[in-house]
């Protein structure tokens, strides 16, 4: 045991001796300031010990501390840092050499401080409005029942009734669902996470479920660390997940149902793969989808319970405000929207929005010519010389002639291709 330890009572050891003895564990080669003391056998340690007695010593002689962590185990045994670091929340690993993580004589200024320098960008799940410029018309009914919804889950605590953690908005094609909730978002200073139908399918089975869960938590986190109001919000779930004639139902389809139902009955409690530990409270997030027809959704999903149904028919007082709402800038009277909207009755909102679009055509081919026709488009939009600018595109002025000129060409398109039905011509064999 002589050999073994690394300080016995004073009367054992030479000085001399014990500086030039080497050190047998290099652990503790550690520098004068914070260094461990030295561990000192009991005035019970003698040669005579007995070989088990000799392995208890030097195991706890191997042991930094008796409360050091490092060797700690949890009630069954397992390692505590290795549970620890397995139930943690972060699993991000896209770390790298960022500014303030690591020292800066390894950051470095080549592109910037961080080292992944598309890292923010990715990072950025919510979305924010500041491109929405200008004053446009909210439909009173669509704001109130999209803030009693946020407002009812965000104080769900406080209420003692059955709150649906989903609001399904639903409604004819082009009726502005996407856009209204866009504003109230902005007009509520509401950060919410945006999801599309085009993400609730992948190759990979499980996926889109697990994404819907990582958006969830992404939110929870906005409220949590920003301070802010969010929500998760899908864009046109009914083609995600709808069931059409004879579709094919995919295991997608029933996880990103089974999620969202998940969801609505336990909107605290979401896992994306960690272990469940009771401190892993995650806020209630409302959450908003529009879509065409919910009738293809699978039934348990959209009960009262989980889903409050809103079916937005805008009359024709919300829709004269709204697009008179587009045409703000180009100076048109209310009385003129009017006249379009008796003009071109039963149309979607998104019809009146196209013809502006129609009456910018003339003047782009007028300014196609301007740059020197069509043979030159490639060289003047693409290959421009380094200084060379386009000649100025001056916009058309909106006139109330030219855009029912334009209503009409827009409705005789609509006619012809329901009329035609080119299918039946080229599948003869369709109907029988």
């Amino acid at each position: 045991m002589a050999t073994t330890s690394l300080a016995c009572s004073s009367q054992h050891h030479h000085p001399l001796l014990f500086r030039s003895r080497p050190n047998p564990n290099p652990t503790f080669r550690t520098p004068n300031r914070g260094r461990l003391p030295p561990l000192r056998c009991s005035s019970a340690s003698s040669s005579s010990q007995s070989a088990s007695g000799g392995e208890e010593d030097e195991s706890a002689r191997r042991r930094l501390s008796k409360q050091s962590s490092w060797e700690a185990t949890d009630a069954e045994g397992d390692d505590y840092l290795y549970r620890l670091g397995k139930e943690a929340d972060n699993m991000n690993i896209a770390v790298g050499a960022r500014a303030g993580i690591v020292d800066d004589l390894f950051v470095g200024n080549f592109l910037g401080k961080d080292s992944d320098i598309v890292f923010d960008y990715r990072q950025k799940a919510t979305r924010t409005f500041q491109y929405l410029q200008g004053d446009y018309y909210i439909a009173p009914l669509f704001l109130d029942k999209v803030a009693c919804h946020i407002v009812k889950n965000y104080i769900a605590h406080l209420l003692d009734i059955k709150i649906p953690l989903i609001l399904g908005i639903w409604g004819g094609k082009g009726q502005g669902k996407t856009f209204q909730t866009e504003l109230i978002f902005r007009a509520m200073d509401v950060e919410p996470v945006i999801m599309s139908a085009g993400e609730l399918e992948s190759e990979r089975a499980g996926e889109p479920g697990r994404l819907i869960r990582d958006r969830y938590r992404t939110a929870s986190q906005v409220i949590q660390n920003q301070g802010k109001l969010s929500c998760l919000m899908i864009n046109d779930l009914d083609a995600g997940v709808g069931r059409f004639g004879n579709t094919q139902m995919t295991v997608n389809n029933q996880i990103v149902a089974g999620t969202l139902m998940n969801l609505a009955d336990n909107p605290t409690r979401v896992s994306i793969g960690q272990k469940w530990r009771e401190s892993d409270i995650t806020h209630r997030v409302p959450i908003i989808v529009t879509g065409n027809d919910f009738s293809t959704l699978y039934a348990p999903l959209i009960r009262d319970g989980r889903m409050e149904k809103f079916y937005w028919q805008p009359d024709r007082e919300d829709i004269v405000n709204i697009v008179h709402g587009m045409y703000t800038k180009d100076g048109l009277s209310v009385e003129e929207v009017s006249r379009i909207v008796d003009t071109f009755p039963n149309q979607a909102l998104d019809f009146y929005g196209a013809l502006r679009s129609r009456t910018y055509d003339q003047a782009i081919l007028k300014w196609v010519d301007e740059i020197g026709g069509h043979e030159q488009l490639s060289e003047k939009l693409l290959k421009q010389k380094k200084g060379e600018k386009l000649p100025t595109f001056i916009p058309p002025k909106q006139t109330l002639e030219a855009l029912i000129e334009s209503g009409h060409s827009l409705v005789r398109e609509q006619e012809l291709i329901m009329n035609s039905k080119l299918s039946k011509e080229y599948m003869k064999n369709l109907d029988d």
